[in-house]
């Protein structure tokens, strides 16, 4: 991770990766075909079990929304405020000229996360919790709040904080209705 995060996919070598990790070169082609796949698993370790968790039903007795905050909490804590971070950043920034990177991104990480929010926003609807049901098409407007979150700490945190949490809640304001807040 941290050699990808450093230098960028592109510029990333495996024989900086062997280095770093203290092995011969040939040690990573037991493990890995090539750096693509490297990177793929790392996506896997470090992403794709928190999407499992983060898309869950809410526990029994809470709200749709209570269980979007802990999303929100969790997504930050563990993605927005880490070096997971720059992984998401990584996509952005290199996915366009690497498809198959963002491909594979978009299949084990975002498909996954829009099916489990897009669930949870269809179960806000019935329960009454949300009543823009237009929101099913675009679960993407849920969670913006955290990619923006992602964005704004690794470019403008240090002119600007933001603090995170308290913008999400504000946005769940709008779509969930005010919670009784002066």
């Amino acid at each position: 991770m941290e050699e990808f995060i450093a230098r960028g996919f592109t510029a990333t070598r495996l024989d900086d990766i062997a280095k770093r990790a203290g092995v011969a070169k040939g040690t990573i082609y037991l493990h890995f075909k090539d750096k693509e796949s490297m990177f793929e698993e790392l996506i896997r370790t470090a992403i794709v079990p928190l999407v499992g968790r983060l898309t869950g039903p809410p526990p029994i007795g809470s709200s749709v929304r209570d269980a979007i905050e802990g999303f929100a909490l969790t997504f930050i804590e563990e993605v927005a405020s880490t070096r997971r971070a720059d992984i998401v950043r990584l996509i952005i920034s290199e996915g366009p000229r690497f498809p198959a990177v963002a491909d594979f991104y978009y299949r084990e990480v975002i498909s996954r996360g829009l099916a489990g929010m897009r669930a949870l926003i269809e179960l806000a609807i019935s329960r009454g919790e949300i009543r823009a049901s237009a929101l099913v098409r675009y679960p993407q407007i849920l969670i913006a709040p955290a990619i923006v979150a992602v964005i704004w700490k690794s470019l403008f945190e240090r002119h600007s904080p933001l603090d995170a949490i308290e913008m999400f809640r504000v946005h769940l304001d709008l779509i969930f209705g005010a919670r009784g807040k002066p």
